[in-house]
């Protein structure tokens, strides 16, 4: 008896990751992608899971919708009522959008190697690198135990059914600043945990976890338990002012991110 014949499509988290895997793969450029043809290979790989009677989430969906409405965009002539200077490019928010997910899926790759060796690897750990100025009683945190929280507040998301037909989009530095702002409100510390679940979508959530990265290279905040497997808190560090003094202080810690 023969064989039955068997399509085997790769799988994807998210329409962003389908995207990028079509034009990476072909090498086409990213800020100048042919809207036409990537729309058409998209549309094929949700037919093609139609055939095999894989359910498509919304958000798949919805970004096909998207991708046709900008191609339509890009059929109508040119608004001879606009003002002088460049049309405005109907795929320049989805290019934003593009290389953001990428920028946060190449740092989350990082993460996740790193602490694939750190799972595999018994040594004793240099205390040093998580010294800091924390108050009697508290115990400094390492980097693994703010990976294993973000974990834990992403599985938990899962759980929860949720359409996002409006995408949040915020930055290194707007991320950056509300968590500043929350800092210096108080003298209390700030829950990683609290901090992870106010975040309204995914991405949010991993500029979320590169702010606290970020914030604690540079010595702003510092984190600690008050005791063993509490929950983890962020405290400013005695550096928070001077990190963030100037008004252009923030801005210049995002160009390290563009």
């Amino acid at each position: 008896m023969a064989t039955p014949y068997r399509i085997h499509l790769p799988v994807y988290e998210g329409p962003l990751d389908l995207l990028l895997d079509l034009i990476r793969k072909q090498e086409m450029d990213i800020h100048n992608i042919p809207i036409a043809k990537i729309t058409e290979q998209y549309l094929d790989y949700l037919h093609q899971l139609e055939k095999l009677d894989i359910d498509v989430s919304a958000d798949f969906i919805y970004m096909a919708a998207t991708l046709i409405h900008v191609k339509s965009k890009m059929l109508l002539p040119a608004d001879p009522l606009a003002g002088p200077g460049p049309p405005e490019d109907p795929r320049e928010e989805l290019v934003h959008r593009l290389l953001e997910h990428e920028k946060f899926k190449n740092a989350a790759q990082l993460l996740y190697q790193k602490q694939q060796v750190e799972a595999h690897v018994w040594s004793k750990p240099d205390r040093t690198l998580y010294t800091g100025d924390a108050v009697e009683g508290e115990l400094v945190v390492s980097l693994i135990d703010l990976i294993q929280t973000f974990q834990r507040v992403v599985e938990r998301r899962k759980e929860v059914t949720k359409f996002e037909l409006q995408h949040e989009s915020v930055t290194i530095a707007q991320m950056m600043e509300r968590l500043r702002q929350r800092l210096a409100a108080s003298e209390s510390p700030v829950s990683l945990i609290d901090f992870f679940d106010a975040c309204e979508t995914r991405n949010a959530m991993i500029v979320a976890l590169l702010t606290v990265l970020e914030m604690v290279r540079l010595q702003a905040v510092i984190l600690v338990q008050s005791e063993l497997f509490a929950d983890i808190l962020l405290r400013k560090h005695k550096m928070f002012d001077a990190v963030f003094a100037g008004p252009e202080a923030i801005s210049k810690i995002e160009e390290q991110y563009l």
